[in-house]
């Protein structure tokens, strides 16, 4: 990377999320490469980007950004490669759960459950199982990648942030908006919408997007001092 470890690092972050563990080895390698990170959120920061969030030194969120629960995803690798999204973690195991109850309950349905879930494992609900009880660690490690925390304050943040990021949320789209992060402890900076340095940073993010690098995009921006490159675009 092209930091320089004395100078403070700005990371224009949009994700739906991913995968929590890869978030915490990211922000660990950034909070080497800088005085301080600040990380701007314009639009959705989700699950694991708001791990890497929580390891920042600030939090600038425009309008549109949010925060959002840390719910591990599930993949599936097919044949091909191809890796596809199966469900939340938690959205598996109360599935499972549901469909265990009401088999007991009534054993005449288990064809009709076994049929509903026949793309579920017992891996698959196990990997969900052992995800969701890395999600506190994960939080925690993340809040102490920001050097300048003691750990008083980092215990402080995990306790108040455990209900609203990990134990309430019923959605992987649950909002964690600005105010809601401000009033839990978190280091949030609200954008002035009306500012030109907002003006500048949503140009380039809508910019991004019409790319094709959003959420749902298929391509990916690098941006160096030395060259910028979008993955997909044919080299001339």
């Amino acid at each position: 990377m092209s930091c320089d470890p004395g100078r403070d690092l700005h990371l224009l972050l949009v994700s739906p999320g991913g995968d929590g563990e890869t978030a915490l080895r990211m922000v660990r390698s950034l909070q080497q490469r800088c005085r301080e990170l600040t990380i701007i959120v314009p639009d959705q920061a989700k699950s694991a980007a708001t791990i890497l969030c929580l390891g920042a030194h600030h939090i600038l969120m425009g309008p549109a950004g949010d925060l959002g629960p840390i719910d591990p995803q599930v993949f599936r690798v097919r044949d091909n490669g191809d890796i596809t999204l199966v469900s939340s973690a938690k959205g598996i195991v109360a599935a499972v759960e549901e469909a265990e109850s009401r088999v007991t309950k009534n054993p005449a349905s288990f064809t009709l459950y076994a049929s509903m879930l026949s793309t579920v494992d017992m891996l698959m609900v196990e990997r969900a199982r052992l995800a969701m009880s890395r999600s506190e660690s994960l939080m925690e490690e993340a809040l102490r990648a920001q050097g300048d925390r003691d750990e008083g304050e980092v215990k402080r943040l995990v306790e108040a942030l455990r209900e609203p990021l990990i134990d309430a949320p019923t959605s992987h789209n649950a909002v964690f908006c600005a105010e809601d992060a401000s009033k839990f402890g978190l280091p949030v900076d609200k954008a002035d919408a009306a500012s030109e340095q907002w003006r500048l940073i949503w140009a380039l993010w809508t910019r991004y997007f019409a790319m094709g690098c959003g959420p749902a995009g298929h391509r990916s921006v690098y941006e160096g001092v030395r060259a910028s490159y979008v993955t997909g675009f044919a080299r001339k």
